[in-house]
């Protein structure tokens, strides 16, 4: 304000000066400028900051005016070569124009004119909405549903229509060290925790620390939920070798970066201890697992990325007399052109996987994998296949395959339909033909979010 005072009072003089004397006067548009100026240097200083650039030239004059404004800018370069000792110079020009730009920055901030015309406001007068504080210590919810209508080559029809699962999410940052999840997952009566876990991130070493019940990263899908998958369901694989929903386990989890790359990539590593009571490679067992990962990832051009990851997993039942050993290699590459704004992208995934396992001492090795390819032809239009392959877990020797095309419609961020047909065939199992419909929505803040 005393700012805003001091303008007007030497505008006045200039008017008053102007008036009374026959003599010619500073033109007051170069006051303003020089004042603008001046009061960003100001402003600059007032911050703890050193202003930069050489000191504002100030119009030539002998009326009051001009004297004064002189006046003004002496004592300020004074003030600054007090605080600051020498400063930095730019090239008049250049200075010129960033207090130029301070001024509008700061007239525009204010709701004022251009720099001169109107007073910025003060910090210690602003004030602000009164806020919802009560909100600020609840979590942010989320919440997504799965509709499914079922067309088969089976009679009678059955089972047609099913509200195949609703989730809802809750999260929040606990402190500046922690952060917390929780997902509850609700399928016909079944009621059940998919998810709920404390982590730390920011340590030392760039390490992440997970404590609690997770789903792990195996491969580049079994960390989605089933809303967040490119096809209805997961691949064969996952169900016949880690159970229906993948792999979770409860438990620690230890995440980093390596400080180093190889070829110009970057390297992710996992390790984990769990407990994880998964049917189909541990019989219900409830003993220690192990799991760890090592994902790579290229940037191939401004368009291409690619990754290649490892993964093993073991662990055993005493009580069933089971080892089991999984081991898992997988690939994904996807071209997406910067300029087309996400309208454009094409992904082809491929994971292959070993199983080891000793039941009562017999020995067997499995083989199985999957193959996945998605174009993006528009914003809202996805295309894609799948073709699955596997071999029976445990037991008698059996294979089992699946085609799986799909056509997405993306309605909007909160709203996707899905059309899929499906083929499975085997050497244990007649052939099945399926037509499917999902709908999928999501409400608050995390879209179909992947983990």
């Amino acid at each position: 304000m005393r700012r805003t005072v001091a303008i007007l009072i030497l505008l006045g003089c200039a008017g008053a000066v102007s008036a009374a004397a026959q003599e010619p006067v500073t033109p007051a548009d170069s006051v303003a400028a020089s004042l603008s100026r001046i009061a960003a240097r100001l402003d600059t200083l007032e911050t703890g900051a050193c202003p930069a650039g050489p000191a504002v030239a100030t119009p030539p004059g002998n009326d009051s005016v001009s004297v004064t404004l002189r006046r003004l800018n002496d004592r300020l370069e004074r003030l600054i070569a007090a605080r600051c000792g020498p400063v930095a110079a730019v090239p008049v020009d250049q200075a010129d124009e960033l207090a130029a730009l301070r001024a509008a920055a700061e007239a525009a901030a204010a709701g004022a004119g251009p720099a001169g015309q109107q007073d910025t406001l003060r910090q210690d007068t602003v004030t602000f909405a009164p806020q919802r504080r009560g909100n600020l210590l609840n979590p942010e919810i989320s919440a997504t549903g799965d509709i499914r209508f079922f067309l088969q080559d089976q009679s009678p029809q059955q089972d047609n229509f099913a509200l195949e699962g609703v989730e809802v999410a809750l999260q929040a940052n606990l402190d500046p060290y922690s952060a917390a999840k929780i997902i509850i997952g609700f399928e016909g009566d079944d009621v059940g925790i998919e998810e709920g876990y404390l982590y730390y991130s920011g340590l030392p070493g760039k390490l992440r620390v997970d404590a609690g019940l997770f789903r792990q990263p195996l491969g580049d899908l079994n960390r989605s939920h089933v809303h967040a998958l490119p096809e209805t369901d997961y691949p064969l694989v996952y169900q016949r070798y880690l159970g229906e929903e993948g792999l979770a386990g409860a438990g620690i989890s230890l995440y980093t970066t390596l400080p180093f790359g190889i070829a110009g990539g970057t390297h992710e590593i996992w390790v984990q201890g769990t407990t994880s009571d998964a049917e189909e490679l541990y019989a219900g067992g409830t003993q220690p697992t192990l799991l760890g990962r090592l994902l790579n990832f290229w940037q191939l051009s401004r368009s291409t990325y690619m990754q290649l990851g490892v993964t093993g997993t073991g662990g055993n039942n005493a009580d069933a007399d089971l080892e089991s050993r999984l081991l898992g290699a997988d690939f994904r590459i996807t071209w997406r052109p910067p300029e087309t704004g996400g309208r454009r992208e094409l992904t082809f995934r491929a994971e292959g996987y070993r199983l080891w396992s000793d039941e009562g001492g017999f020995e067997t090795i499995r083989y199985g994998g999957f193959a996945d390819l998605s174009w993006r032809a528009s914003r809202r239009w996805i295309l894609g296949v799948r073709g699955d392959w596997l071999e029976a877990a445990r037991g008698a020797y059996a294979t089992e395959w699946a085609a799986i095309p799909t056509i997405t419609w993306w309605q909007s961020e909160f709203v996707y339909l899905r059309l899929e047909g499906r083929h499975e065939d085997g050497s244990n199992l007649s052939a099945a033909n399926q037509l499917r419909l999902q709908a999928v929505f999501a409400m608050g803040p995390h879209k179909h979010e992947a983990y």
